[in-house]
Formats: C-alpha cells, structure tokens, sequence
C-alpha cells in the first residue's frame, strides 16, 4: 500500500484573527446604532399617533441625528438616510 499523506489543517493566520475582531467590534456597533434608530422610529410614530406636534417635531429630529451619525459612521448608505428622513418628513407634514 502507498503512504498516504495526511492533510495538514490551515491555520488561520494572525491577521485573519485581526479582521475577525475587528469585524465582530464592527458589527456589534452596527446592530447598537440600528437598535437605536429602530427605537427612535418608533417613538416617533407613536407621537403621532399621539398628536402631539412639538413632541413629535421633537422626535423626528433626534431620528434625523440619529440617521446621520449612522451615515457618518457607514452604518447605513447615504442614499438610505436621504430618503428615510423624507419619508418620515412626508408623515409628520401629512398629521400636521
């Protein structure tokens, strides 16, 4: 019988750990940011459905705060940003 050889297992090597961290950081931010976008949506909607005008007003720009820092940060695309706040807009305009 032939010596077969036994396939040694890759390891992966420390910058491939490096981006494993980085990403798992990355991502753990990414999920804290929308949680925090998700929520502040939603505290809006339901200070319209209060209607309430200067609370809501209020709400709608901590969302706009909220969606810039995620544009800035590269959470979400700006194109995505640019056109949540004018849907949310185009809501708080048509209860007003």
């Amino acid at each position: 019988m032939a010596k077969q050889e036994v396939a040694a297992k890759k390891v992966k090597r420390p910058t491939a750990l490096k981006r494993d961290l980085q990403n798992k950081k990355k991502r753990l931010n990414n999920k804290i940011y929308k949680s925090r976008f998700r929520t502040a949506v939603r505290s809006f909607q339901e200070s319209l459905v209060k209607g309430d005008e200067t609370l809501s007003k209020a709400k709608l720009d901590e969302v706009y705060s909220i969606l810039d820092k995620c544009a800035k940060k590269g959470v979400f695309k700006l194109n995505k940003v640019s056109r949540t706040k004018s849907r949310l807009a185009a809501r708080a305009a048509a209860k007003a």
